[in-house]
């Protein structure tokens, strides 16, 4: 497994508050990485200091599992917060501004970067009259200039409406996907990033709580048929026969949980009802991406007390 972005042990203090306390992040390569946390959680202040802007109170940071970072963040775009675009200029006059600061050829890089975020068409039209979808792909080509093989994406669909929503996470996957640049991400919403990440990690008070796969997440939040009967053990065994036995859980003396097969509900219910079984209710139960997410939040706030 070869990382692009390692820390561990970071810490960040402002005074004697600590907003990033030593954490250990570990982004592989080809990853979308979902840096989840509410806001004030920590992970701007995190990318900042992966990014250069910030110096770390303690801790290490390794980029493509180099110590090397001022060489290896060459290779490193950053959007954070806000768009750094020029408001009373075109997107066109906004790259040729970054390709001079970086040193490259804007004829060889600005048309490209326009089509590749879709704004090949946006003409003579100035920022400011842009929507915020359209200033957030702007910023993005901006982060690209450089073609970086890292991109870090602070918040990028924060206010978004759900159509700059679906139009940043298609061009996030392009990215990705046909350009092989591994990404992480940040945002306070889980159910979004769930639909283009793969793996994750989870912040809250500046503390780690923890790091999972898309695999995992979708584990955790998958749904299961809850089943309340008058006889439990009597319907384990029916219900045994229409989906496998491994997934059948009973939960009370009235109550089963099935983990698999949930398309077969009502060939289950009408199977129980054939031999006699009184079933009370049945229904998928199960958290969905946000109340696991407040869960996780939950937890360590607990702690914290």
């Amino acid at each position: 497994m070869e990382y692009v972005l390692q820390t561990n042990g970071l810490i960040k203090k402002f005074g004697k508050k600590a907003a990033v306390n030593g954490i250990n992040l570990n982004v592989c390569k080809g990853d979308i990485y979902g840096f989840i946390g509410r806001n004030g959680a920590g992970k701007t202040t995190l990318i900042r200091m992966v990014a250069g802007l910030a110096h770390p109170t303690q801790g290490t940071i390794r980029l493509f599992e180099s110590d090397d970072l001022d060489t290896q963040r060459r290779k490193t775009g950053t959007m954070i917060e806000n768009p750094a675009v020029f408001p009373h200029m075109t997107a066109k006059q906004n790259l040729h501004y970054y390709c001079r600061l970086l040193g490259l050829a804007p004829e060889n890089t600005i048309n490209e970067m326009l089509t590749l975020v879709g704004l090949q068409d946006a003409g003579k039209k100035k920022a400011k009259n842009y929507s915020l979808g359209m200033k957030q792909r702007l910023a993005i080509a901006i982060s690209l200039l450089d073609n970086p093989e890292f991109l870090m994406l602070d918040e990028p669909i924060n206010g978004l409406d759900p159509t700059g929503i679906i139009e940043v996470r298609e061009l996030i996957l392009k990215l990705n996907r046909e350009r092989k640049i591994t990404i992480l991400i940040s945002s306070h919403i889980l159910g979004e990033l769930s639909k283009i990440a793969n793996r994750y990690g989870v912040i809250n008070n500046g503390i780690m709580v923890t790091e999972f796969t898309n695999e995992e997440l979708e584990t955790k939040c998958k749904g299961e048929l809850e089943i309340k009967v008058d006889n439990v053990e009597q319907a384990k065994y029916i219900i045994a026969g229409i989906v496998n036995a491994s997934a059948i859980q009973i939960i009370d003396d009235k109550t089963i949980h099935i983990t698999e097969d949930l398309d077969k509900a009502g060939s289950i219910n009408m199977e129980l009802a054939k031999n006699g079984i009184v079933v009370n209710s049945s229904s998928v139960v199960g958290q969905d991406l946000e109340a696991y997410f407040m869960q996780l939040m939950d937890i360590t706030d607990n702690k914290l007390r």
